[in-house]
Parts: structure tokens; C-alpha cells; sequence
């Protein structure tokens, strides 16, 4: 094995560049084959995914075609930004239901109003220059309902607009969606109960929302839950949480989506704990394309913590990352969750002011541990397979991989970083570090516990760092020739075994 002073920076990125085989050889299965020729240079495609893999994608139907169009100035709405017209509004929306749906139209004003409801076969249209602004008055105008946040179910204030076992729905702009500033953070005090997020579906299906701005506080912003056949379309996400909140939801397409938030912009998750793997809905099959991401805090996208019920088959293409608060992407789960994580396919990524680096996946010790209804023994470390990236434009990130928080039990099988340019090793100074940053930088690339990984067309132009650019430790793959060994006392520690509850979980 090479060692640090050993080895040369330029020969590094040579040999990474060819995709040299590592010693020992490994023969190529026919998957990782399959994976090589649909990752090749310029492809941008993701490989077949196997048996048990996320359905192929499907065409999200539109809102149903509007059979009658009532303007809720018709109803009795002022618009005025100063009587509450929650009634006007929620009862035009129950007269387009009762009518067999149709557009409900909100012409240009301010509307004050309180909690309101979408209806099947009902399309809200906000005009130019129509905002909603939520009420202030959480205890009155937010009815409570029985939620599932942060991964498990809770009594919660219902979203500003929101929507339960509806089909056929949608939002479309282009007004505005505002929360109101009194409102603020995630939970009320004393009583611990959920505030109201923004927009939220639940159950719903063929939903879309496009064409508007949202604005919201301190909570999640949109948060649609097994939901399926989901479009959100040119909209813009302003949030002082997380943006869009993706929770045990199938077929949901992001497009043209502009976001600043202060968590999270995109997160995907499943369900927490013993609860969530009990239910065991995934979210599958999501498209996130041609967006925007600024995040003050966190992530870009970030996937997980909450997988107990399994996140499959995301594809993310063509997307502009221009600031995290941690790595853009952050995939990230812990023993006691259990399900899985896979088919993750990245293409067509730029990749500035990411604080800590590109990416990082942590499947040890990320979010609450739940104690106690974790999941039990093996089944509760998540299964992780078939992370891929390609044709990656980075600047000044600090690190390119932070990939070697994996239980060797259960490695990661199939990882891929090919055709990554731009500039990354730029370390701030001791006296300029950013909040979070670590002490110690193992590599610009590090990887522990993963079968058949590929490196492969790494030009990237190295900054400050001294530190060795490869850094491995049970790695198996393509293009590792020159890599250092991470040192043991660098590698994170493996939680204890989960030892099964006393009793046997129930739902409850």
C-alpha cells in the first residue's frame, strides 16, 4: 500500500482518470457491467434496475379538466389582506366538489384566511397578483388532525392548505402562498403538538402544483405523504425549514423547481423506527430535474434520516447545487431503522458553495435513535445498493466523498463517482472555519465497507490540502490503484447490536 508522502497527486488523478483495477482483481459481474456501459461518459443514464427495484417511472396525470370555474369573490372573499376570508374560500372549494369539479379562482388580492382543505377534482388557481397569507391564529384557524412527522404519527395542526384522500388536485400560480411570520418553529410549547407546514397532502393522488411562490417560516415548508402521482412544476420554495418534504410517497416528479431554505431543500424519507417498518411504505420512484437548490443549513437533497419504510429508485438530473450548509447531497440512516436505500442515480450536477463537501452518506449514527422501537439485530441495519454519479461540475468544495460511515456488516454493493472536473481541497483557515467543520479531513475521497465501487474520470484541480486524495478501507472496485488506507483510529465507531424489545411491537 502507497503511502500519503508516497504518493503523487498527479499520478493519482491519472490512474483514477483510466480506471485502473485495484489488486486484487475483481471479475466484473454482469450488473456492474451493465452499470459501467449506462454510466459511460456523457450517457447520463441510470442502468435498468432489477427485480424489486422502483416501478418504471409513470406520466403523472393532470388535474382533472375543469367542469365549472367559480371566482370566490362570487362567495363572499374580500381579498382585502385584513378580513379573514377562510369561510368564502373553503366553501367555493366545496361547491366545485359538489358541482364535479372544476377551477376555483382567486383573483388578484390579499387573502387572509385559516386553514383550508382541496377537494377531489379540484384545481385552486391563484392569479397574478393573489396571496394567500396564513392567519396568525393557530389555536382557531388550524384544525388538529393526526399526522405523521419526522417519521412517526402525532397530533399536528393541519397544513395551511392541505389535503386528505383527495385525487385529481392541484395548486396552480402564479400568486403567492404565504405563511404567516407569527407562527413560528416546529412544535408549539408546551403541548409539543406539530405546527401547521404549508402545504401538505396526505393519501392523495395525481396532485399538482405549479407555477407559484411559497413562502413559509420555521416549519416544513410542503410535505406530501403516501401520496402517489405527484408533480411539483416551477415553483418556487422560500423556507425557513425544509423545502419539500417527500414522506412514503410513489411517482413524484420535481421539475423546474427554484429553492432557498434553511434546512433540507428536498428531503426524502419513510417512516421511523419499528412504526415505519412496520407499515413498510417506501418512497419510490422519484424524478428531481432542472432545479435550483440554496440551503443555509443542511442539504440539498438529502435522503433520509427517516428510511423504515425504504427509499428506491431516485433519479436527479440536470440540477444546480449553489449552497449547503453541510455536503449538497447527504443520503443518511442508522442501525434500528432496517429497510433499504437503493437505486440512487445522480447525473449532471453543479456543485458550488457546499460547506463541507459534495457528498456524504452516514448510515451509522445520523438522526434520533428511537429508543425504543428500533428494529432489531441485522434486519434493522438498512441495505444499501446501487449509488451512482456522474458528470459532476464542482468549485471550492472542501471535500469530494465523505463515504465511510457504512456498518461493515451490510456494505454498500455498487457505488460509481465517474466524470467529476472543477476544483475541490480548499480548506478555510483555522480562524475562518465554518460552524461543523471537521477537525480532521481523511481524503478527498474516503470509502469504507463497499463492494464493486468505480472511480473513474476524477480531473479535479486540488487546493490546500495536504492529505492524501484516496483514502480506502474494505473497498473492493475499479480505478482504487494509489489509494492510502484509513486509519483505524479515523474510522467511526460501529453502534452496539440492537437486542430485540421485551415485547413484540404492535402498532398503537
Amino acid at each position: 500500500m502507497m503511502t500519503t508522502k508516497s504518493m503523487q497527486r498527479r499520478d493519482f488523478l491519472k490512474t483514477v482518470a483510466q480506471g485502473t483495477l485495484a489488486a486484487p482483481v475483481l471479475a466484473l459481474l454482469p450488473s456492474l457491467a451493465v452499470a459501467q456501459e449506462a454510466l459511460r461518459p456523457g450517457s447520463g443514464q441510470a442502468p435498468k434496475t432489477t427485480a424489486g427495484a422502483a416501478q418504471a417511472h409513470k406520466p403523472v396525470a393532470a388535474p382533472a379538466k375543469p367542469k365549472v370555474t367559480l371566482n370566490v369573490k362570487d362567495y363572499g372573499a374580500t381579498g382585502d389582506g385584513k378580513t379573514k376570508d377562510t369561510v368564502a374560500l373553503q366553501q367555493t372549494i366545496e361547491r366545485c366538489s359538489m358541482f364535479g369539479g372544476g377551477e376555483v379562482v382567486v383573483p388578484a388580492g390579499d387573502y387572509l384566511t385559516g386553514a383550508i382543505e382541496l377537494l377531489s377534482n379540484v384545481v385552486l388557481r391563484l392569479e397574478e397578483g393573489a396571496t394567500l397569507n396564513g392567519s396568525p391564529d393557530v389555536k382557531t384557524d388550524y384544525p388538529l388532525r393526526q399526522v405523521r412527522w419526522e417519521g412517526h404519527f402525532m397530533k399536528a395542526y393541519i397544513g395551511f392548505i392541505s389535503a386528505t384522500d383527495a385525487e385529481n388536485i392541484g395548486i396552480v400560480g402564479p400568486g403567492k402562498i404565504i405563511a404567516t411570520p407569527a407562527i413560528v418553529g416546529r412544535l408549539e410549547r408546551p403541548s409539543g403538538m406539530r405546527l401547521p407546514p404549508l402545504i401538505e397532502f396526505i393519501n392523495c393522488k395525481n396532485v399538482t402544483v405549479e407555477n407559484c411562490y411559497t413562502e413559509q417560516t420555521g416549519m416544513w415548508s410542503i410535505h406530501p405523504q403516501y401520496c402517489e402521482n405527484v408533480t411539483f412544476k416551477n415553483v418556487v420554495v422560500k423556507s425557513g425549514a425544509d423545502g419539500i418534504d417527500v414522506d412514503s410517497c410513489k411517482h413524484v416528479t420535481i421539475d423546474g423547481c427554484d429553492f432557498d431554505t434553511t434546512d433540507d431543500c428536498i428531503s426524502l424519507k419513510s417512516g421511523r423506527g419499528l412504526e415505519g417498518y412496520t407499515i413498510a411504505r417506501p418512497t419510490e420512484d422519484v424524478h428531481i430535474s432542472d432545479c435550483t437548490f440554496r440551503d443555509k443549513v443542511w442539504a440539498c437533497i438529502g435522503i433520509g434520516s427517516e428510511t423504515s419504510g425504504g427509499i428506491r429508485g431516485v433519479h436527479v438530473d440536470h440540477c444546480k447545487c449553489l449552497g449547503a450548509g453541510t455536503f449538497a447531497i447527504y443520503i443518511k440512516s442508522r442501525p434500528g431503522r432496517g429497510a433499504f436505500i437503493e437505486d440512487i442515480y445522480m447525473n449532471d450536477l453543479e456543485v458550488f458553495g457546499a460547506t463541507l463537501g459534495f457528498l456524504r452518506f452516514n448510515i451509522l449514527n445520523s438522526g434520533v435513535t428511537d429508543t425504543p422501537n428500533l428494529v432489531p439485530g441485522d434486519a434493522g441495519i438498512p441495505t444499501i445498493r446501487n449509488f451512482h454519479f456522474s458528470n459532476i461540475k464542482v468549485k471550492d468544495v472542501p471535500v469530494l466523498v465523505d463515504g465511510f460511515s457504512i456498518d461493515p456488516k451490510k456494505p454498500l454493493d455498487g457505488f460509481s463517482l465517474t466524470n467529476v472536473t472543477g476544483t475541490c481541497g480548499t480548506i478555510p483557515e483555522p480562524a475562518v472555519k465554518p460552524r461543523g467543520f471537521p477537525d480532521k479531513i481523511v481524503a478527498m475521497i474516503a470509502l469504507a465497507n463497499i463492494n464493486h465501487a468505480v472511480l473513474s474520470g476524477i480531473k479535479v484541480t486540488v487546493g490546500n490540502f495536504k492529505g492524501p486524495l484516496l483514502a480506502i478501507s474494505n473497498v473492493t472496485g475499479i480505478g482504487l490503484t494509489g489509494a492510502v488506507k484509513i486509519d483505524a483510529a479515523d474510522m467511526p465507531k460501529v453502534p452496539d447490536p440492537i437486542l430485540p424489545p421485551a415485547e413484540p411491537y404492535k402498532l398503537h
